[in-house]
């Protein structure tokens, strides 16, 4: 039996497989539209996208819209199949503008998380009158419990009369910063497995009532083609999974941050305490020692990327130390990255990735 396909509404991948948005830079045009020419649905991470921009410095707003519009036209005119979608932080200073920036420019899928993206669908809203067209960009939202799926729901239909095209369940084995307490993290009753079926039960009774499929993506730890035959038969519609994209040969990451990956021990996969107030999960190295030794003394932050961030109580600015991992200069930051992060073992392309999930399932099937 082959990979079923994914549905947004009346937009179908071939592959039930969403690439993870990855930020500061991991995921840009060039992962994001090998995935979706292999039948998936490609992502591109919007934190920090004009890092580039030699004016970010004196406005980085201005940058960010710069960046994103030149990345999703750079992905659609490599690509030839799949979809586009973009990760955009509820946290995010320039959220709306992102958001309303990603409609406009035609992307097939916005996914939100960091937060519960309460008025996401308001921005569809204004940009449809704005354009007077029937805009076909679909939401999704990133949750981790049946509950928040719900709230959104219920939040949506009352004030906006539209239901999630979707959910994103992001369990504890993700990488990045996790919506989750540091202490729940190894408790059964927050691993992937559970919260995946919590959210299906709590979308069923709303997809019943106004007769709208609302597929339920599972995320954070899935990295062979059996997890997502697995989670397939939880009732998922689909996987997202980024971890298995780093080592890619078409990740836009730097070499050496792609090694890391592949050098990494599981030892090395650690959980650390953001400048967001959040726990994360990462990759150690020197630069997180010197953190853990209290060798790295707090600076002004330049890039003012995040709401969440106490950047007066800061060890290090996070937004610097991934824009310099995705440069390669681990010295002076690091890698995020999911639990299985040290399975890795060498780069390889997104089509043999692909062509290897696929064969993978099938012969769980079997």
């Amino acid at each position: 039996m082959k990979l079923p396909s994914l549905s947004f509404g009346d937009l179908t991948a071939k592959m039930p497989v969403i690439q993870g948005g990855m930020g500061v830079g991991i995921s840009l045009s060039g992962l994001a539209s090998a995935v979706a020419n292999e039948g998936g649905i490609g992502v591109i991470a919007t934190s920090m996208i004009g890092m580039r921009d030699p004016l970010r410095a004196k406005d980085p707003e201005a940058a960010d819209h710069r960046g994103l519009i030149e990345e999703i036209r750079k992905a659609r005119a490599k690509m030839h199949d799949g979809l586009l979608g973009v990760n955009i932080m509820c946290a995010l200073t320039n959220y709306g503008d992102m958001v309303r920036t990603s409609i406009r420019e035609g992307v097939d899928v916005i996914i939100s998380g960091a937060g519960l993206p309460m008025d996401l669908p308001g921005y569809l809203r204004e940009v449809r009158e704005e354009l007077k067209d029937d805009v076909k960009t679909k939401l999704v939202p990133i949750v981790s419990s049946g509950r928040a799926a719900n709230i959104l729901c219920k939040k949506w239909m009352k004030k906006f009369d539209y239901l999630p095209d979707g959910f994103v369940v992001e369990g504890p084995k993700a990488g990045g910063h996790l919506g989750f307490k540091a202490e729940q993290l190894e408790k059964p009753e927050f691993q992937l497995e559970q919260i995946v079926t919590e959210v299906i039960d709590a979308v069923t009774p709303f997809r019943e009532k106004h007769n709208k499929d609302i597929p339920v993506i599972a995320a954070g730890g899935v990295y062979t083609g059996e997890d997502i035959a697995k989670f397939l038969e939880l009732g998922a519609s689909g996987v997202q999974m980024g971890t298995r994209f780093v080592a890619t040969h078409e990740c836009d990451a730097d070499e050496e941050f792609k090694r890391a990956y592949v050098e990494a021990k599981k030892e090395d996969v650690t959980i650390i305490k953001s400048p967001v107030g959040l726990p994360g999960r990462a990759l150690k190295n020197a630069f997180l020692d010197a953190v853990s030794s209290g060798l790295k003394q707090p600076k002004k932050c330049v890039h003012k990327c995040l709401h969440s961030c106490a950047e007066e109580k800061s060890p290090y600015c996070i937004a610097q130390a991934l824009v310099n991992a995705y440069r390669g200069k681990l010295k002076h930051g690091f890698a995020f990255a999911g639990a299985n992060a040290y399975l890795v073992d060498k780069i390889v392309s997104v089509r043999e990735l692909m062509d290897s999930l696929k064969d993978e399932y099938e012969r769980r099937i079997k």
